[in-house]
């Protein structure tokens, strides 16, 4: 009975087969890589010379016959052309041009035996040749027979001659298979079919030039060449002759548009636009054909933006010849919007979208033909910096432009962004991308109203409200839309709307300047606004609240302007901003809020400072103030460290204090910051048992004994060396009494130079007193007994050492 394993035993059987597979394999890669190497580096005996390796040729051997018959081809054109031109011997150009018919025929007609021998690169590089020569009958003939006819108009009949001849005998001549015992080959040679399409492109751009005809008529000679290559490329297979009919297209076709596109500028009058936008209409038929033919997809999305733009500017340029220039932007627009109904069609896919993709292109520049208009209504109040209270102007645009000029037909500017933020909206309800269309709406909106006041010339107080409107409208937009994500502004939606609302507010502040009473309105009802906004909502009050503290910064600045404050008590005003700021922020504890309003606030103290610096008693009182400030926000658990901050304020507004009163002495100045410094490092030694004395007491102790020193090594008098001695000798015995490095090493070390600064006039005397030879004994005596004691002292300084390391 036939045995049937189990699967366990046949899946063994099989592991067992395949590792004995893979150890043959291995071992016949290894056998093959030595053999390979034995075969290109042979191991020599001794005495026996290596053989070179082979050599390589540099070029394969039909590349090599391809060149000579290319060259040998050139050669024989050259010279049947300098035959031809030039003359040879007595022969006249008669002679001459029956000598050339004769080769041309035998030239022509060589290609057909080589190729029933099966050498076709020969023959193609013959039918060249005799290609070449027809051209120079073509000439032969015009000098010999036809002299008297225009030169331009033979040329013309000649290509359009020769096209067709050319394309016959590429066509008749077929290629069939030597007897070789290869499959039949056959087909056309490659090169008459591509120069018959060369030749081709000639014929009626020549006529035309002939006949002497009109800019127009050379565009659509042009724009049918094109035409004509175009159903070339898109109908013949062959791939040479596809190259030339791609060359012909493109170039053709991009010099008729371009003329056409001139003609529709340039035009004076309807009868003109209209037949430049019937060439346009001619290029736009061959673009669009193009795309509805082609299977490529990014081609056909390519011609089909291109006829889409074709026909805007072919319509545009029609109703830019009646209607007046102002009008000029909103016609083509309205044209490039037309080509969006393309979508509701039967069009392939590509078409469709490349019409819509020329409708966009379309409407993105006529917005860009509006940004001038609204970088001058944003911009142009940045101006008023320089001029500050000095008059209302005229009405809202004298306020943008300052006596700049203002731009030509700008009445239609409102018009083009209000049509371009409309179609943006209604397409935010279909597209995919519906959150950067909604963005993109909401812009241009805020484009339309920030324009229309400076386009309208209206009042300038009505441009005040139009524009204040703009920031509350912006504000409440960001307010009332609800984002994906509660509690995060990062929705772009909310965001650009309070993004807006700062840019306007930004300029509606500058437009205030131009009088006292907007300026103090405008701030106020502004920091009013931004705080609602804030408590509206918290994460955009991440935005909202800084603004509405900024607004209060310029609005306590003005005010003092107004009451004819100096500036140095406008700044004491100005600290009214920081204690708001910093109750607020003690009032919001973990919100987003907090730091931003903090650092706002201490932004506006920066400024107070900044305002009363050249006033030394109001900058001390001012630097008093936000040590106050600061203390207050010190006090809250998570800003304790702002107390090292309220220290330096004190002491600076102390410094500014003894400086007013010309205070000279340096310990004035340097206790007021020892103290702290000592108080704050007992304060951390009693925290941190394993901090060093250096770090809690070293900076404190010589922020004064350091100047203190220096200062009386250049006094006179006995006092300060005497009190500062005293308060070394005190420091040096409460560092060993607690047996710490930083007070021990350096009150000693100032009582030292202390003291011997006091000693140095007597131990001068006493070294003048001694005779020339002792001082040089006395250091002879010193280094003998140095030497003599030298490792008692090493000993001594180890166990000193030793001491200073057990004290902390």
């Amino acid at each position: 009975m036939t045995h049937f394993p189990s699967p366990a035993e046949e899946l063994r059987v099989l592991d067992a087969e395949l590792r004995q597979l893979d150890a043959r394999r291995m071992f016949l890669l290894t056998r093959r890589a030595w053999l390979v190497a034995a075969l290109y580096a042979p191991a020599s005996a001794p005495g026996t010379p290596t053989a070179a390796p082979a050599r390589r040729p540099e070029a394969t051997a039909p590349n090599v016959q391809n060149v000579l018959l290319v060259l040998g081809g050139v050669l024989l054109t050259v010279a049947a052309i300098a035959f031809t031109l030039v003359s040879w011997g007595h022969i006249g150009i008669g002679g001459r041009a029956l000598v050339l018919g004769v080769v041309t025929v035998a030239a022509l007609g060589a290609p057909s035996v080589l190729l029933r021998r099966g050498l076709r690169s020969t023959a193609e590089a013959v039918s060249g040749l005799g290609l070449a020569l027809t051209v120079l009958d073509a000439y032969a003939l015009h000098e010999v027979a036809l002299t008297g006819a225009d030169g331009t108009g033979y040329a013309a009949v000649a290509a359009a001659v020769l096209a067709v001849v050319w394309a016959a005998y590429g066509l008749v001549l077929r290629a069939p298979a030597a007897d070789t015992g290869e499959a039949p080959t056959r087909g056309p040679l490659v090169l008459p079919l591509p120069l018959a399409l060369v030749a081709a492109q000639l014929p009626l751009l020549l006529w035309s030039f002939a006949v002497d005809a009109g800019v127009e008529t050379v565009t659509a000679v042009l724009l049918v060449t094109a035409a004509a290559d175009t159903a070339i490329a898109l109908r013949v297979p062959l791939k040479p002759v596809r190259i030339v009919a791609l060359v012909g297209a493109f170039g053709w076709g991009a010099w008729g548009v371009l003329a056409a596109g001139w003609l529709s500028w340039a035009a004076a009058g309807p009868s003109a636009a209209a037949r430049a936008a019937a060439l346009l209409a001619l290029g736009a038929a061959i673009a669009l054909t193009t795309a509805r033919v082609t299977p490529q997809r990014a081609l056909a999305l390519g011609a089909a933006l291109t006829g889409g733009l074709l026909v805007v500017v072919g319509a545009g340029g029609m109703a830019r010849s009646v209607l007046p220039e102002v009008w000029t932007v909103p016609a083509h627009l309205l044209c490039g919007l037309a080509l969006s109904a393309a979508v509701r069609t039967r069009a392939p896919g590509p078409v469709r979208r490349g019409l819509v993709h020329a409708s966009a292109v379309v409407q993105g520049l006529a917005v860009a033909t509006a940004l001038p208009t609204v970088a001058i209504a944003l911009l142009g109040p940045v101006g008023r910096i320089e001029r500050i209270w000095s008059g209302a102007p005229v009405d809202a645009r004298a306020a943008v432009t300052l006596d700049a000029p203002w731009p030509p037909n700008t009445a239609t500017v409102p018009f083009v962004l209000a049509v371009v933020a409309g179609v943006l909206a209604v397409a935010a309800r279909t597209v995919t991308w519906r959150t950067p269309a909604l963005v993109g709406a909401l812009v241009l909106t805020w484009a339309t109203v920030l324009v229309l006041p400076p386009v309208l010339e209206l009042p300038f107080t009505a441009g005040l409200v139009a524009q204040g409107l703009l920031v509350v409208a912006a504000l409440g937009f960001a307010a009332f839309v609800r984002p994906a994500e509660p509690g995060r502004l990062q929705a772009p939606l909310p965001l650009t709307g309070a993004v807006l609302a700062l840019v306007t507010a930004l300029g509606l502040a500058l437009h205030s300047l131009a009088t006292e009473p907007a300026t103090l309105t405008v701030l106020t009802a502004s920091t009013v606004v931004f705080a609602a906004a804030a408590a509206r909502r918290t994460d955009l009050g991440a935005l909202t609240a800084p603004v509405s503290l900024a607004h209060a910064t310029a609005l306590t600045c003005a005010i003092g302007a107004s009451a004819g404050w100096e500036p140095q008590h406008t700044a004491l005003l100005v600290l009214a901003v920081p204690a708001v700021a910093a109750l607020l922020a003690a009032r919001l504890g973990d919100s987003p809020l907090t730091i931003p309003v903090e650092a706002t606030g201490a932004a506006a103290g920066l400024l107070s400072l900044a305002l009363c610096a050249a006033h030394p008693p109001l900058l001390a009182l001012a630097l008093a103030l936000c040590g106050v400030i600061t203390t207050g926000t010190a006090l809250r658990p998570d800003r304790r460290r702002l107390g090292y901050a309220a220290t330096v304020l004190f002491v600076l507004a102390s410094w500014v204090r003894l400086a007013i009163w010309d205070v000279g002495s340096p310990e004035a100045y340097t206790l007021a910051v020892t103290v702290p410094a000592l108080l704050v490092g007992h304060l951390r030694r009693r925290r941190d048992l394993t901090a060093s004395s250096w770090t809690a007491y070293g900076p404190g102790l010589a922020v004064t004994l350091v100047p203190s020193l220096v200062a009386a090594w250049g006094d006179a008098h006995w006092l300060r060396p005497l009190l500062l001695g005293a308060a070394a000798l005190l420091i040096t015995l409460l560092g060993a009494r607690h047996r710490l490095q930083a007070p021990l090493l350096l009150g000693g070390g100032t009582l030292t130079l202390v003291t011997l600064h006091e000693l140095a006039p007597y131990i001068a005397q006493a070294v003048d007193a001694l005779p020339r030879w002792a001082p040089p004994a006395l250091a002879g005596l010193f280094l003998l007994a140095a030497g003599a004691t030298y490792e008692q002292r090493l000993r001594d300084a180890r166990r000193v050492r030793d001491l200073l390391g057990r004290l902390s």
